[in-house]
């Protein structure tokens, strides 16, 4: 399913302000991580990708206004920026807390990534 900017900031303003639960805790990183290779994705269903209408390739440009980097715990989450814009969203299953997932790919490695979809960081 696509999902429009204002599809993931209705989803993060609904769902992302409850704490997240005792099963998908461990998974709510305040920012991006690698998704923990000893856990299952099993207790999250996939909502849908981000999808922004006339982009025939997302930008790898990144949004730090405030002196951040794509790894701090305070970056924000601009959906029209990397990483956000080549992210899905997925909810868990049994609280439906909200969280943002991507593919990093290097030369030799995929590293897939989770982030917290916190509606105090959303940059639409």
């Amino acid at each position: 399913m696509k999902l429009y900017p204002d599809d993931v900031l209705r989803i993060a303003e609904q769902q992302g302000r409850q704490p997240p639960c005792q099963a998908c805790a461990p998974l709510a990183c305040a920012g991006w991580d690698s998704f923990p290779g000893t856990r299952s994705d099993a207790g999250l269903m996939r909502v849908g990708g981000l999808w922004a209408p006339g982009e025939d390739e997302p930008t790898l440009e990144e949004h730090h206004p405030a002196g951040t980097h794509q790894w701090s715990p305070q970056a924000p989450i601009a959906l029209a920026y990397h990483p956000a814009n080549r992210c899905e969203v997925w909810q868990c299953r049994a609280c439906g807390h909200p969280f943002l997932r991507y593919t990093e790919y290097g030369g030799y490695y995929e590293d897939a990534c989770i982030r917290d979809l916190n509606p105090d960081l959303l940059v639409v």
